[in-house]
């Protein structure tokens, strides 16, 4: 089962149940098997009440793994579920900064040093910085690279992920790492491991 010779410790696993092979919540579970740093339940496409529905089955899979969940979007689902993490796009974050008293984690995606230094100051404990290559995601949209992500890293004291075209390969994660981020966050490749 483990054909991957990485450290999934430092991979955060990014959902998008529109890649996966297998049904959505047996994938969930395959990548719990893996045990990454955490999984980001993304689903931007779904309505908050189907969000709920599956966060509730996703956050189960996940406890039974000892694998740490994180909502998105929807604080109020996580509050519902009693999901201490959400990761919020910037502009929400903005919008509920003063509503996150309940998270312990707090995480936002940046695509510039203003967006790192604003999310440090208005509460983001964790950043996501991209996107660094190449993506099927950004077609024809040019990655900002690894010089950007060293630029984030150097100018925020919070954790910070790369994400966009990154591999189950070690030796591109380090190429992220090497940037001073704690890791990478993975989506098409922990869709279908």
């Amino acid at each position: 089962m483990y054909k991957y010779n990485i450290n999934f410790e430092n991979i955060i696993a990014v959902t998008n149940r529109k890649l996966c092979k297998r049904p959505f919540l047996k994938q969930i579970e395959k990548v719990c098997q893996y045990y990454p740093k955490a999984i980001i339940l993304r689903e931007k496409d779904l309505m908050e009440k189907e969000y709920a529905i599956l966060a509730e089955e996703v956050i189960n899979i996940c406890r039974t793994y000892c694998v740490y969940c994180i909502l998105h979007t929807y604080i109020d689902v996580a509050k519902q579920m009693n999901c201490n993490a959400i990761h919020l796009p910037l502009p929400l974050l903005r919008k509920y900064q003063n509503q996150l008293q309940n998270f312990n984690v707090i995480g936002t995606s940046v695509h510039s040093i203003e967006d790192a230094i604003e999310a440090e100051k208005i509460g983001a404990s964790y950043m996501i910085a991209g996107h660094i290559y190449t993506t099927e995601c950004k077609k024809g949209i040019m990655p900002k690279g690894l010089i950007f992500l060293n630029e984030i890293c150097q100018n925020t004291s919070l954790p910070v992920y790369g994400i966009g075209g990154i591999k189950l390969h070690q030796q591109q994660i380090n190429e992220v790492m090497n940037c001073g981020a704690k890791g990478a966050c993975i989506m098409s490749g922990m869709m279908v491991v």
